[in-house]
């Protein structure tokens, strides 16, 4: 991967690559999960989702995947099906891996297979006359014939339990990489005359892997299409599916369109009729009915209110929450804050840590004073206020209902209700002077 973060950290769709598997794992309701890991553990355990039914086996050192569920062997039921799957394949799906259970019902063995144009670094399925499967060389150890077979083994496996031990106990580290095989397991099954059944997945990308970085950008358009034609089925419009990026979870109303080049992260909730423009970031918001939010927004962890105007170019951050028809304009920046009801701040504005009531205007360039250089304190701005342009708010502070405060004003103490309310210093002329002019 050419990095020093451990393989299966590296992310797609804003989630690690083993969390993607740990997930789909935890789909499917099982006993128990064994994550089998080696690099940099401590690492890896940290960055991974904490559950009771997840434990973490070292495996020092590593030798291979039979050695690896060696290591989980004695934390594995003695009936049933173990299911082993891989780290650095974050995209199979659950419905393909229920039908390799199946296949197993605890007393087969059962592979995940594909047919790939160029079979190269993959294990062959080898296969006997009668066209069933007898073992699964692995390429360095597979003479010429062997591999021309386009049919591979994807890694992915379930065994019966009950014959995993006495398995495993029969594999040697005799070969090309001096390696415990786990698909050496296969010859011994064919042995004992227990039947190998073989499963194809789904569809064609789910079994790929990641052992670079051009593999991982790969997946993840695999992945964000795949996202954005769900959406598209579900009638979302999409101006262009292929310049989507969801990093979480996007759940959309009716009649919701999205422009090019946005990207979702965490949970974001887009009701009926929102409309959002080109190039705008959402990180776990819910958008109101009706809302429309212009190019080059970024909204981070708000509560949007219905039939908004956001933007363009607007950041609203944590804690925001908009009540309905309120407008918040071009470089307005908003956070940790409420706007009442056909509020509007339209033009280059800062409204940190306030409440602010309904039918106020806030001029452009104005901001509140939020922070003392210590602590934060709060600004409230009631109804109907009228709030002129270049206006400094000094927190803590109250403006009264209906009040109206002049432009180029610093407001330091409360402004009483229904009354204009400004602090300018005397406008004055110099007759005389004249503008510095600098020396050649």
């Amino acid at each position: 991967m050419g990095s020093a973060l451990p393989k299966v950290l590296h992310r797609l769709a804003a989630k690690t690559l083993l969390q993607h598997v740990v997930d789909t794992a935890q789909s499917l309701s099982p006993q128990g999960i064994m994550v089998v890991h080696g690099h940099d553990p401590e690492t890896v355990r940290n960055a991974t989702t904490s559950d009771p039914a997840l434990h973490w086996v070292l495996q020092e050192p590593q030798r291979g995947t039979g050695h690896a569920l060696m290591q989980a062997l004695p934390h594995l039921p003695d009936e049933g099906v173990v299911l082993v799957l891989y780290g650095d394949v974050p995209l199979l799906q659950a419905g393909t891996l229920r039908r390799l259970i199946a296949s197993s019902q605890g007393q087969r063995l059962a592979v995940l297979v594909q047919q790939v144009p160029e079979p190269k670094g993959y294990g062959r399925i080898i296969r006997n006359s009668q066209g069933r499967v007898v073992a699964i060389r692995e390429e360095r150890d597979a003479s010429s014939a062997e591999k021309v077979i386009t049919e591979v083994n994807t890694g992915i496996m379930a065994f019966p339990a009950a014959r995993l031990d006495g398995w495993l106990k029969q594999i040697s580290c005799q070969n090309a990489q001096n390696e415990y095989y786990l698909t050496d397991v296969v010859a011994l099954a064919g042995q004992e005359g227990i039947p190998i059944e073989t499963v194809t997945p789904d569809r064609p990308w789910e079994a790929l892997g990641v052992n670079s970085k051009k593999q991982l950008a790969e997946l993840e358009r695999i992945h964000q299409r795949e996202v954005a034609q769900k959406l598209l089925e579900s009638g979302v419009t999409l101006y262009d599916p292929a310049r989507l990026d969801v990093r979480g979870t996007l759940t959309c109303g009716s009649d919701v369109q999205i422009d090019i080049d946005c990207i979702f992260e965490g949970e974001v909730f887009l009701e009926d009729g929102v409309s959002i423009g080109p190039h705008c970031v959402m990180n776990n918001c819910r958008i109101g009915a009706g809302t429309v939010v212009h190019a080059f927004c970024h909204l981070e962890g708000v509560n949007v209110g219905k039939d908004n105007r956001i933007g363009p170019y607007a950041r609203m951050r944590p804690g925001t929450d908009t009540a309905s028809n309120v407008h918040i304009g071009n470089f307005v920046e908003i956070k940790n804050s409420t706007l009442g009801a056909e509020t509007k701040v339209n033009h280059l504005s800062y409204v940190g840590d306030s409440t602010v009531g309904m039918r106020v205007n806030v001029g452009a360039g104005t901001i509140t004073c939020n922070y003392d250089g210590m602590n934060k304190h709060h600004t409230i701005i009631e109804d109907d206020v009228f709030i002129g342009s270049d206006t400094q708010l000094v927190a803590p502070v109250t403006i009264g209902k209906g009040a109206t405060i002049g432009a180029g004003s610093t407001i330091v103490s409360a402004a009483p209700p229904e009354q204009l309310t400004l602090s300018r210093s005397k406008q004055v002329s110099i007759t005389r002077w004249k503008r510095p002019i600098k020396k050649a």
